[in-house]
């Protein structure tokens, strides 16, 4: 049983499709579908139904998966516990990052990071906060860089590195544009448009309108904060975005709140960072 054939059964298990676990291990869907077979053959069973479109995995699958992952994982922390000991700083690097945090805090730290430590090997997958928080808790990544939710899984630790200050907005040509002073009640007569209701930053804005006693109510929910202010300046309707999106497109509503969030990363208590993790946290503090 080779890790390699563990890794696309937890791949394509993950995925629910062996082109996508291919993709996500950068190799072809062929061999991927020859490392299933290898390792159905090896343990006399078969792992995945296919119905249609749709990947389902059989009972012996299922069996299988929490005992793939821990191998993996093992062999993982191996690696890393060997290469530790040199104390150099090469290797490979896995981590998530939301695409906010992504486009506006990680590039000048990953340029930095790039050239002073080049013989690592960065791999990055820019996905949601929640995505990225399952994904530290699979120890898939080492770590992610995301919105922080108030409270964590036990089995996870958090730093905070940025604030992020919120504001209400609409469009420039918005009918609430020409207010001089605006009530949070005010803004429940108009579209809104915010994020998915299991994200940190709808959770934000929802505390507050309930501490109001305000029903908040989206006419319209987007995963991205970058398609929200789109939909915002074409006047679809007012949304939440943070200070570092705000720019002449934009009016921000003159609503006395503070509104906050905090960004940082997020790591696995029981999984030891490589050299190039504690690198990458290192240049971050002494940025921050």
């Amino acid at each position: 049983m080779e890790i390699s054939s563990l890794e696309a059964f937890v791949a394509v298990a993950d995925c629910q499709s062996f082109s996508q676990a291919a993709d996500k291990l950068f190799i072809t869907q062929p061999a991927i579908s020859k490392r299933i077979k290898v390792l159905e053959s090896s343990l006399n069973g078969k792992l995945f139904d296919r119905i249609g479109r749709n990947i389902f995995l059989t009972e012996a699958g299922q069996v299988l998966m929490p005992i793939a992952r821990k191998i993996i994982q093992d062999v993982s922390q191996a690696k890393r516990n060997v290469q530790n000991l040199s104390g150099e700083i090469t290797g490979e690097l896995n981590i998530a990052s939301s695409h906010h945090i992504g486009l506006h805090y990680l590039p000048p730290i990953l340029k930095q990071f790039g050239v002073q430590y080049s013989e690592v090997s960065l791999n990055i997958q820019f996905i949601n906060s929640e995505e990225a928080i399952t994904s530290v808790m699979n120890q898939d990544i080492e770590m992610a860089f995301t919105t922080l939710p108030n409270r964590i899984d036990s089995q996870l630790i958090k730093q905070s590195v940025w604030k992020d200050s919120l504001h209400f907005v609409i469009a420039k040509d918005h009918i609430l544009s020409a207010k001089k002073q605006l009530l949070l009640n005010e803004l429940q007569y108009f579209p809104a448009i915010l994020p998915e209701a299991d994200t940190t930053t709808f959770k934000i804005i929802e505390a507050e309108f309930v501490k109001h006693h305000l029903p908040l109510k989206a006419s319209m929910t987007v995963n991205f904060l970058e398609t929200i202010k789109m939909l915002v300046v074409s006047g679809l309707g007012w949304s939440v975005l943070p200070t570092s999106m705000i720019d002449s497109s934009l009016k921000v509503l003159p609503i006395k709140l503070e509104l906050n969030r905090e960004l940082g990363w997020i790591r696995h208590k029981h999984r030891s960072l490589s050299n190039a993790g504690n690198g990458l946290i290192d240049m971050i503090n002494k940025q921050n």
